[in-house]
């Protein structure tokens, strides 16, 4: 039951419960309109408890990167020339 149908059984409900002066002799309107404001709070009750618990969703930290090859390219006139490569591989997922 959705937060809409709860709030119109709670509405519906209280309407019998207080506007309504029937006598069917059988049937007690007032004691219908107490029933249907009670089934009204339990859905409502039981539709937000459902939302809450769904939206907790829990979100992982993204993975560590981390390096798996630094080759270094030979000095070349009397300098330093450093290539660097690097390759990011997460953890649990193939090569």
């Amino acid at each position: 039951m959705g937060i809409g149908a709860s709030i119109f059984l709670i509405a519906l409900g209280a309407i019998f419960a207080f506007a309504v002066d029937a006598n069917l002799g059988w049937l007690n309107v007032n004691v219908v309109g107490w029933v249907l404001m009670l089934a009204g709070v339990v859905g409502l009750i039981m539709t937000l408890y459902f939302w809450n618990s769904r939206r907790r969703t829990l979100v992982a930290a993204p993975a560590p990167e981390r390096v798996v090859a630094e080759p270094v390219v030979p000095a070349q006139d009397d300098r330093v020339v450093r290539e660097e490569y690097r390759e990011v591989r997460r953890p649990g997922y193939p090569a």
